[in-house]
């Protein structure tokens, strides 16, 4: 599990509240492969202290951003209010979406939901404070599915074989 991520990967720049770095650094960094940027104790933000860290894929400044300021030891987002649905973090490859498959049939990880939507194959698990994050890899463009007048078309919720796209990687 030390191989780092893909350096292709591309998410933007998220940031989000944690109730614990080190728990969170686990499934970030050493689950899925992201690298460290950054990582400080007792920082000063918003008004109090907590801690933080920042992770990339392939030396960016950091695609992840995680803090402690109003968040330290508390609970997930509960159900039924507003607020960030999940985050997605794209795989350059199909390979490298099996691979993070991989990962986590290897640490058991919970995967709530394995989908292929036409456009593109999805993993969706939660990380260890409730966040959803959404794995994926997307098809080229000439392959999605399309409506009458050309444009891309959601194909909707049909299972992913997650066996086969790790026979297939």
């Amino acid at each position: 599990m030390s191989a780092p991520i893909d350096p292709g990967v591309r998410i933007g720049h998220v940031h989000l509240r944690t109730a614990d770095i080190d728990r969170v650094r686990v499934f970030y960094v050493d689950l899925l492969g992201f690298e460290v940027i950054a990582q400080a104790r007792d920082v000063p933000g918003w008004g109090t202290t907590g801690d933080l860290l920042f992770v990339s894929a392939g030396g960016y400044h950091h695609h992840l951003g995680f803090n402690t300021w109003k968040s330290a030891g508390g609970g997930p987002q509960p159900d039924g209010v507003c607020g960030l649905h999940h985050v997605a973090i794209l795989y350059p490859t199909r390979a490298g979406l099996a691979d993070a498959l991989r990962r986590l049939r290897a640490a058991d990880w919970p995967i709530r939901q394995a989908t292929d939507h036409g456009t593109h194959e999805a993993i969706y698990v939660s990380d260890p404070d409730g966040n959803d994050v959404e794995l994926c890899w997307d098809r080229a463009p000439e392959e999605w599915p399309r409506d009458a007048e050309g444009r891309p078309e959601f194909a909707g919720f049909a299972d992913l074989d997650m066996d086969r796209l790790l026979a297939e990687a």
